[in-house]
């Protein structure tokens, strides 16, 4: 349901073109803590933090966070036991490395790692992203470590 409503919005409002600044979501998710009625500009949420693999959230539809996040250099290996976990590069590259392939995105390419597979972000130089992932997970998975990431972190 919501990776359909993901691409639906992609779509319709171009971000597989580059023009993520158009994306909105408003009137369609659940109104959690910092959320507004408002059009989420995308762009201009961005530019509120610089710090990479920290994701924050900007928007809730039922029980999943909409987050962004920018992303530099290697993250840690680590897979999501219970979920699914959506990439979508809003700009730059990344790659998605997995134990048996690498998976490479570009701007407006989505990819969605199936729940309990390891994998590891890595980002070859600074690219910007939007996470979709129920909330309350955690970005290293159960690996922890320095770049696990305080949780519900609203711009």
């Amino acid at each position: 349901m919501v990776l359909a409503f993901l691409i639906l919005a992609a779509v319709k409002f171009g971000v597989c073109a580059g023009h993520y600044k158009r994306l909105a979501v408003c009137g369609l998710a659940t109104y959690g803590q910092g959320m507004s009625n408002d059009v989420i500009r995308l762009r201009d949420k961005l530019k509120q933090f610089s710090d990479c693999w920290s994701p924050r959230v900007v928007a809730e539809l039922n029980d999943y966070q909409f987050k962004l996040a920018h992303l530099e250099g290697e993250f840690v290996w680590h897979a999501h036991a219970h979920t699914d976990e959506a990439f979508l590069v809003l700009a730059g590259a990344l790659q998605i490395e997995l134990r048996d392939r690498v998976i490479t995105l570009e701007e407006g390419d989505l990819y969605v790692v199936p729940a309990g597979l390891e994998h590891r972000p890595v980002a070859p130089a600074r690219c910007s992203v939007l996470l979709i992932e129920p909330r309350g997970v955690v970005n290293t998975g159960a690996a922890g470590g320095k770049l696990t990431a305080p949780g519900d972190q609203w711009i």
